[in-house]
Parts: C-alpha cells; structure tokens; sequence
C-alpha cells in the first residue's frame, strides 16, 4: 500500500474488511485468497501459493490504518521499516488469512506495530513493522487527503466494527 506519495489513491487492497478495531490499540482483519487474484497464477505455477510479501503488505494495511486513524489521518503515514517478520507456513486458494496489528506505541515522528498472520488458529506469520510521519517537506507531492483516508476505511468497513479506547462507537473525522 502506498500511504502517501504517488498521484493516484491506493490501486491495492489486500484485506478485504476488518473484523475489529480499536482505536489506537489493536485491528483485526480479514484477507480471503482465491483463485480469482491474478498473482496466485504466477507464484507458483503449479502449487498457487500467496506470497509473503503481499502478506506483509495485507498486515502492514492493517497496521498503517490503524496508526493513521489514531491522529485522525493528520500525519502522512509510510512503512519505514520490518523490524522482523517470520512466516511459519504458505497460504494458498481457499485459505482465510486474520492480519493482527497491535500498537506498541505511537509517538511524533512514528509508531511501530507487532502483525500477526493466522489460518485459523494456526500462526502463519508474525513480526514487527514500523511506520514514519511524513512531514511538510513533501508538501510539493500529492498525499492521500482525509477523504481518501475515509473512504477506505469505509469501504473496509472500520466504521462498522470500529471502537475508541473507551469503547463507543468508532466516528468518521
């Protein structure tokens, strides 16, 4: 996913809605692989499997939306960096994927985030991801504006399921 720098809004989505969030602490959500996604045909031929890094994508979704709602989508949020990630087994067509994002903090300049990945209860992956705010020296580039922020969050159906801290209702900004 690309948080912020390019001319369009995010062309990939690689969950396909949460299941829980909790502002500022934890979401949940959910990615269903099929033989429908173009990708799956070509990694690898014979034996579909999705691969680790639109995994890490589908998780590091979960966690950057997270960050992102936190300050009310003010700061441009980017991955900076996998701290770690470890994957314990593939995944391919028919199998359901719970991504896991859990804020160990959020502070100015970014926040990290520890992703789980599970198929049922099995742990399929695990790591730590880390995301940095953009700042206004890349005011000259077109960033996400709050709307395209809202939007996909809408789409993805956060406000559906979305709570704050103290356990309302989560409310579009």
């Amino acid at each position: 996913m690309r948080y912020g720098i390019e001319d369009d809004a995010v062309r990939w989505y690689w969950i396909d809605r949460f299941i829980e969030f909790e502002s500022g602490r934890r979401a949940k959500a959910i990615k269903n692989i099929t033989l429908a996604e173009d990708h799956i045909h070509d990694h690898f031929v014979g034996n579909p499997t999705m691969p680790h890094s639109l995994v890490i994508e589908g998780m590091a979704q979960t966690g950057g939306l997270l960050v992102g709602e936190h300050n009310g989508f003010r700061e441009k949020v980017v991955l900076a960096k996998l701290s770690k990630i470890a994957f314990h087994r593939t995944a391919g067509p028919g199998d359901s994927l719970i991504y896991t994002a859990d804020v160990e903090y959020i502070k100015e300049d970014g926040a990290m985030v520890s992703v789980t990945s599970h198929m049922g209860d099995e742990l399929h992956a695990e790591g730590q991801i880390m995301f940095a705010h953009l700042n206004d020296m890349f005011a000259n580039k077109r960033l996400f504006h709050l709307e395209d922020y809202v939007r996909m969050m809408r789409m993805l159906g956060a406000y559906d399921v979305g709570r704050t801290v103290e356990g309302n209702p989560l409310l579009e900004p």
